[in-house]
């Protein structure tokens, strides 16, 4: 197993494997944007104009191309109702689903740093 990830644009050596699974992962899922948009949709389906509210400082460019990304990665489905007005809703799928338990384990790692609590006891 694999922890230390290449930082391409740095100039780092590379420690991990392009099949490492981590490094999957972040690929996926690892940029700042794409993990608070699903961050977001664990709670449950979300208007385009709702993630964008709930992510300040995102603009619609930079939204609209993570939630094609995960589309196109099979972690998010786009439903667009033919109704007037047209509305497109975006929620997870089964495949999105599996990532809950990295979620709610980097939420018990936050909040416990955040609250001064050793990191072994809050995971």
């Amino acid at each position: 197993m694999c922890y230390t990830l290449k930082m391409e644009n740095h100039g780092k050596e590379n420690h991990c494997h392009k099949n490492c699974g981590v490094a999957k992962t972040l690929k996926v899922i690892g940029s700042k944007w794409s993990m608070l948009i699903l961050h977001n949709l664990f709670k449950g389906s979300m208007r385009f104009g709702e993630l964008q509210r709930a992510l300040e400082g995102i603009s619609p460019k930079t939204l609209s191309i993570r939630l094609t990304e995960l589309e196109q990665e099979g972690i998010v489905k786009k439903t667009v109702y033919a109704e007037v007005p047209l509305h497109v809703e975006y929620n997870l799928t089964a495949k999105g689903m599996t990532l809950k338990e990295i979620f709610n384990q980097m939420a018990s790692w936050g909040e416990a740093k955040s609250n001064n609590i050793p990191i072994q006891r809050a995971i």
